[in-house]
């Protein structure tokens, strides 16, 4: 790793990353706060007169626990869906922007070999990810131990997150793969965003009815089993395993190409 360039990622991007946490901070003390088990019936009669659109948010299951409303309102589409828009503008800006403004040639103009500077870029994305998911974590067990002591069951809690870091390693994978396969920044951008919006809507899509249900096989939000890990079934640790394994080998693939093929600088 260049501790060099990573310090600098660190100065371009932290603002980056403190607005999105803000954003996550903001619905997730928001929801947490919201959670009142009397309110049960209210939302059941919401989700009645709305079934499609809260069937495609993943919010049919208000829940009886702290646990299971925070799971459904949070995790269904908002926790997957900011953190997705923060990698595909990071995933770009680690590779692709060099490339396309020129100041890749600098870069390489250090006696430091081409995949030592995108390992550094994807370890840089990562802690990013692992900040993101551990603040957020963290955010939500004070804010629902303040309010509502003893209700939230930290040990499921904390697989559900691990859940959730692992797909956004599988983002971030193919965010990092595409930002070291283009030249031009809005190809890398188009393209992260394309897995990022095709995952979510299919997914939506495949909620909304039975006969649309198969097309959850067609999208990598299906191995982010909520319901399973929070459960810890072993099958939904094994589909966590497999996106924390896919996202690795999209970074993996992405540095080995970005080493060898012909930069225009």
């Amino acid at each position: 790793m260049n501790t060099t360039l990573f310090k600098k990622e660190i100065k371009s991007n932290w603002i980056l990353l403190v607005i999105f946490l803000a954003v996550l901070s903001m619905y997730g003390s928001m929801i947490t706060m919201m959670f009142d088990p009397k309110m049960g019936d209210g939302l059941r009669a919401m989700a009645d007169s709305m079934p499609g659109m809260f069937a495609a948010f993943g919010m049919t299951n208000v829940g009886a626990t702290l646990l299971e409303f925070v799971a459904s309102y949070l995790y269904g589409v908002l926790y997957v869906a900011f953190p997705g828009v923060f990698i595909i503008i990071l995933a770009n800006r680690l590779a692709a922007r060099y490339v396309d403004n020129g100041s890749m040639a600098y870069l390489l103009a250090a006696p430091v070999k081409r995949w030592k500077i995108m390992l550094t870029q994807a370890l840089f994305l990562l802690l990013c990810l692992v900040i993101m998911v551990g603040f957020a974590t963290g955010l939500i067990l004070i804010v629902s131990e303040v309010l509502f002591p003893g209700e939230m069951d930290m040990k499921a809690f904390l697989r559900l997150n691990t859940g959730l870091l692992g797909l956004l390693v599988f983002f971030g994978g193919a965010g990092m793969c595409a930002s070291c396969f283009c030249n031009e920044s809005k190809n890398a951008s188009a393209i992260s965003t394309a897995v990022v919006v095709y995952s979510l809507l299919l997914q939506m899509i495949s909620r909304v009815g039975e006969k649309f249900e198969s097309l959850k096989y067609a999208t990598p939000l299906t191995l982010f089993d909520i319901d399973g890990l929070s459960a810890g079934d072993g099958e939904a640790w094994l589909m966590c395993a497999a996106l924390y394994v896919a996202g690795i080998v999209l970074m993996t693939a992405g540095i080995a190409r970005f080493s060898r093929r012909d930069l225009p600088l």
